[in-house]
C-alpha cells in the first residue's frame, strides 16, 4: 500500500454526486490526476466553475464490467461514491444492482489491477439498527431488523464485498457518513430539506439521527486515501439531533415558519399508507413509503470519537452549516434554485 502522488492515478466514481462533487474538488486542488465515471446523462451542475478539462471523463456505469475495465486501466487509488438511494419498493431490484453488485464489480477489478488503497464510502445505515440499540459506534455488527431499511441491506452488503476484497489483499478503508448536509440539487440528498422548510414544510418526525457537513466528509476522504490507514472503518458524524430541532434550525436561518404538525410513530403508519393509496388510485410517486415513514421516526444517535481524534481533522459546527446553506439558498432563491456548493 502506498499513498498517491504526481504519479498515480485515482478512479472516482460518483464524482457528479453530492459528496463526489465536494471530494471531486479537493482532489484537483491538490494536483492530483482523476479519472472520473459518468454517465452520458450525468448533471454537472455541482462542479460548476471546475476546470473539466483537467478531469479523465469515463462514460461507465458501476454495473458496465467492460467499461470498468477500460476504465480501471493504469488507475492506483480507488474512491467509491457512487450509490443509489430510495426508499421506494420499485427501486429495490436496482438499487441492490448499483450499490451491491456494482461494488462487488470495482473491488473485484481493484484486485486484478493490484489497486494500492480502496476507499469505500458506506453510510451508518449499514451498522444495522434495531429498536433494542439505539446508539451506534464502529464497532456495532449488523443485526437483522424491521427496523433496517433496503437501502440499509445493500449498503450492508455492499460493505461486506469491500471487507471480502480486504482478505483478499486489497487495502481498503471505509467512511460511513450519518445524515450528509450542505448546499447542492436543492432537490435531493442533505440540500433537499432546506428547500422543503423553504417552500413550508408542515411535518416534523419524532425521530433523530446524526448530522455532518459534506465539505467534512470530503475531507475525511482526503485524509484517508492520504493516509496509511487500512482495514478500518470511520463514523462521520459531528453532532446528534432530533428532526424537530433540525428542521426548527433550518427555519429559523431562512426566516420562515418551522414545520408544525408533530409526526408519532402512530401517524407516520398512517401516513405512508394514505400515500401508497393515493399513488395507486391516482399514479405518480408517493411522498412517503412505509421505509421512509418508519425511519423518519427513528431516534438513534451515533459515537463519533474514532473520527473525531483522526489527525488533522476537526468537524465544523452543524449550526455553521445549517448558516451557510440556508444564506446559500436564499440566493439562489431568484434564480429558479440552481444548484450550488459551499466553500
Amino acid at each position: 500500500m502506498s499513498r498517491p502522488d504526481a504519479n498515480s492515478t485515482i478512479l472516482l466514481t460518483g464524482g457528479t454526486g453530492f459528496v463526489g462533487a465536494y471530494f471531486l474538488r479537493l482532489l484537483l486542488e491538490r494536483g492530483y490526476r482523476v479519472r472520473a465515471l459518468r454517465r452520458a446523462n450525468s448533471n454537472m451542475g455541482l462542479l460548476e466553475g471546475v476546470d473539466l478539462g483537467r478531469v479523465q471523463w469515463m462514460e461507465a456505469d458501476v454495473t458496465d464490467v467492460v467499461a470498468l475495465e477500460e476504465a480501471m486501466q493504469g488507475v492506483t487509488h480507488v474512491v467509491h461514491c457512487a450509490a443509489m438511494v430510495s426508499f421506494h419498493p420499485r427501486d429495490y431490484k436496482p438499487m441492490q444492482l448499483v450499490n451491491v453488485e456494482g461494488t462487488a464489480n470495482l473491488v473485484n477489478m481493484a484486485l486484478d489491477a493490484g489497486v494500492q488503497k480502496f476507499v469505500h464510502v458506506s453510510s451508518i445505515a449499514a451498522f444495522g439498527r434495531s429498536p433494542e440499540r439505539k446508539h451506534l459506534t464502529e464497532d456495532a455488527q449488523w443485526v437483522t431488523s424491521k427496523a433496517n431499511t433496503r437501502y440499509a441491506i445493500s449498503k450492508y452488503q455492499s460493505e461486506q464485498e469491500v471487507w471480502r476484497g480486504h482478505a483478499e489483499g486489497l487495502p481498503v478503508a471505509i467512511a460511513s457518513p450519518s445524515m450528509v448536509i450542505g448546499s447542492g440539487f436543492w432537490d435531493t440528498n442533505g440540500a433537499k430539506f432546506f428547500k422543503q422548510v423553504y417552500d413550508g414544510l408542515k411535518f416534523w418526525p419524532v425521530g433523530s439521527s446524526g448530522f455532518v457537513d459534506v465539505r467534512d466528509v470530503a475531507q475525511f476522504l482526503l485524509l484517508l486515501l492520504e493516509s496509511d490507514v487500512n482495514g478500518e472503518r470511520y463514523l462521520l458524524s459531528a453532532q446528534n439531533m432530533s428532526y424537530h430541532d433540525f428542521f426548527n434550525a433550518i427555519a429559523a436561518e431562512l426566516k420562515v415558519k418551522p414545520p408544525f404538525i408533530k409526526v408519532t410513530p402512530m401517524l407516520a403508519e398512517v401516513a405512508w399508507r394514505v400515500e401508497w393509496l393515493k399513488s395507486k388510485l391516482l399514479g405518480g410517486n408517493p411522498l412517503v413509503t412505509r421505509e421512509s415513514a418508519r425511519a423518519s421516526v427513528g431516534r438513534y444517535t451515533y459515537g463519533n470519537e474514532k473520527s473525531a481524534a483522526f489527525p488533522g481533522f476537526a468537524y465544523r459546527p452543524i449550526e455553521t452549516t445549517i448558516r451557510e446553506t440556508a444564506t446559500q439558498l436564499l440566493e439562489a432563491a431568484p434564480s429558479g434554485f440552481p444548484p450550488r456548493t459551499l466553500t
